[in-house]
């Protein structure tokens, strides 16, 4: 019975491994995984060479549903949800290939990453507790993240209908006010 344990244990060990190595802060961690806080701690400190993050994680569905967080979070969506439901993944084993696939999409088509792992685990929380979920647009018939409440009989997404101001970056140093 001894060494199913050890085997589970280092099984957990490789998880929190891998998902430090991806970002994954303490908080989630430790919900995630049945290793100890201190365990953790050693364990952050170890693969990252410092203490981990301390501060309160993002609680919020505004980011969400903004422009470009949105086509982000409605890809990863996408390939979670198709994860979970072809495959016999555990939820957080489906997050971590679901997140490595998104980086290989991103690097693949040289785009910014924009969801780290902490806002995509925060993601996968907030559809699951119905605060957000996936409307079908009526242009594209893609799938795209909204908030439970939203109004989606006519859902035009944010690519079939781009925002005037949407991926408008002033560079830093046209933001700088001139002096006269």
């Amino acid at each position: 019975m001894r060494g199913k344990s050890v085997v589970a244990d280092a099984r957990e060990v490789a998880r929190a491994t891998e998902l430090i190595e991806l970002g994954m802060r303490l908080q989630m961690l430790e919900s995630e995984t049945p290793l100890s806080r201190e365990r953790l701690t050693k364990l952050y400190k170890e693969l990252k060479g410092k203490s981990p993050p301390k501060g309160m994680l993002p609680f919020s569905t505004d980011w969400f549903v903004t422009w470009m967080p949105n086509i982000h979070s409605s890809l990863f969506m996408g390939i979670y949800q198709h994860l979970i439901k072809v495959s016999e993944l555990d939820d957080i084993d489906a997050l971590i290939k679901t997140y490595r696939l998104y980086l290989e999409q991103c690097s693949a088509m040289d785009m910014e990453v924009v969801l780290s792992i902490t806002r995509a685990w925060r993601l996968v929380r907030f559809v699951d507790a119905k605060m957000l979920r996936l409307a079908t647009c009526t242009c594209c018939h893609g799938e795209f993240v909204v908030r439970e409440y939203d109004l989606t009989r006519h859902y035009v997404c944010g690519l079939c209908n781009v925002p005037s101001r949407a991926g408008k970056k002033r560079p830093a140093a046209e933001a700088l006010p001139v002096a006269a």
